[in-house]
């Protein structure tokens, strides 16, 4: 089999490497790539926003399946563009892909639908939105989430613990801090709780949790600083307890899968479901449409089947069939970023110690490297995710942390805390 994967992150990376594990597959393309998907795959010139230009390769090579890794592409309708040519493809359709591409239409599915959420409001223009944020304050809010209404890097929201950062926020989506994305903002109450990850994979009559992970989205340990687009993550979550798991499947994938049905919406892919759960009782943060990253590095690491079968029969819209295969071991995913992320940041700087990371059974994803007179080198501000898998947490924290202090480049930062709230959570795991 042939297959592609389009994008050129952690994440892709990460669908890379578990395709080309499949005994069913000959040969593994990835468009655009970095420098170390080009160790696992062939990596081809062409950008993830050049859909007809994908497609043609697609035809060319004679694909048997294309894997969407980021949702830029999605939201742009490359899933029809790949099936009117009838070329199988993984993620959903354009229409679909607005539950991602709008947090105002995801907030309307999930109200319509009965998935537990927060309670919110959008607003298109500065005045009332405004308006609305100080009468939550001046009713008692202990904060209050402003979002810029579409994709904006996973850097358009803000939980906003004061009334002023929260007015700054909204002025900078309508004076476009995130372009067009800010062009509307959903605004809602903060949830309490602790957040956790569930990817579902979905081809319209059937919905299959993989196993639960845990983001870390702060740049700095503890929580603190500014959002990213993930520093860290962590499979299983231990606050997805059977319980929770029981009540995430009745309460918001079964009526998510109804919705979609009910909607017509052509849906063959994953569904990234963020939650806070708060003493077992899961509510909908956001959907995305596409894999979470670094969350599927963890996943896909505690995958031992099959992993082209599995997407292979999603976009065929056979998952009934699929047979997915875990291992019961934990694993832990560390970010390392540049300097500066997620403000400026310097591109360019030699990567060194991949191997001897990688030397002792962890597995380097990269998200921002490039091949520059035959060294790898810094090209994005979260440049690789190093990956590892333990007996339990706290040897899979060991184990990951081991093989980041074997890597180098000017300037480097990470968090020394991934995994810690599942130690938290359950001391005997």
């Amino acid at each position: 089999m042939q297959v592609l994967v389009i994008g050129s992150g952690g994440r892709e990376h990460a669908l890379v490497w578990a395709l080309k594990k499949s005994p069913q597959v000959d040969h593994v393309y990835c468009a655009p790539g970095n420098a170390g998907i080009a160790a696992d795959a062939e990596c081809v010139d062409i950008s993830v926003g050049e859909l007809e230009k994908l497609a043609d390769f697609a035809e060319q090579k004679k694909i048997d399946l294309t894997v969407v890794g980021p949702e830029n592409p999605l939201c742009a309708g490359i899933a029809d563009v790949f099936r009117s040519r009838g070329l199988a493809v993984f993620g959903p359709s354009k229409e679909a892909a607005q539950l991602e591409g709008s947090k105002d239409f995801a907030k309307q599915f999930m109200l319509k639908y009965g998935i537990p959420t927060a309670r919110g409001a959008a607003f298109t223009d500065a005045a009332n939105a405004k308006e609305y944020v100080k009468k939550e304050f001046a009713d008692g809010a202990n904060g209050i989430v402003v979002k810029a209404d579409g994709l904006a890097a996973g850097k358009g929201v803000l939980v906003a613990e004061s009334l002023q950062d929260a007015l700054d926020f909204i002025d900078g989506c309508f004076e476009g801090s995130f372009g067009t994305a800010g062009a509307k903002v959903v605004i809602e109450e903060k949830l309490d709780g602790e957040e956790a990850s569930i990817l579902a994979l979905t081809d319209g009559k059937t919905i299959v949790p993989l196993v639960s992970s845990q983001d870390h989205k702060r740049i700095f340990d503890l929580d603190k600083g500014p959002n990213t687009g993930g520093m860290g993550a962590y499979s299983p979550a231990p606050v997805v307890t059977p319980k929770a798991a029981v009540r995430i499947q009745q309460e918001i994938l079964l009526p998510f899968l109804r919705g979609i049905q009910q909607e017509k919406l052509d849906f063959r892919g994953v569904i990234f479901v963020g939650l806070m759960i708060d003493h077992g009782k899961p509510k909908v943060l956001e959907f995305n449409v596409r894999f979470g990253d670094p969350e599927i590095q963890p996943v896909l690491r505690r995958f031992d089947g099959d992993w082209f079968d599995v997407v292979n029969h999603v976009a065929h819209g056979d998952l009934a069939n699929a047979k997915l295969v875990w291992s019961g071991e934990p694993a832990v995913s560390v970010v390392i970023a540049a300097g500066g992320y997620p403000g400026k940041y310097a591109k360019g700087d030699e990567i060194t110690g991949l191997a001897e990371a990688e030397a002792d059974g962890a597995k380097v994803f990269h998200a921002g490297s490039a091949l520059r007179d035959g060294k790898i080198v810094t090209a994005g501000g979260r440049v690789l995710g190093v990956s590892a898998r333990g007996k339990t947490i706290p040897e899979a924290i060991a184990n990951a942390y081991r093989a980041v202090e074997k890597i180098h480049f000017n300037n480097m930062q990470f968090r020394k805390d991934i995994g810690q709230k599942a130690l938290r959570e359950h001391e005997d795991i």
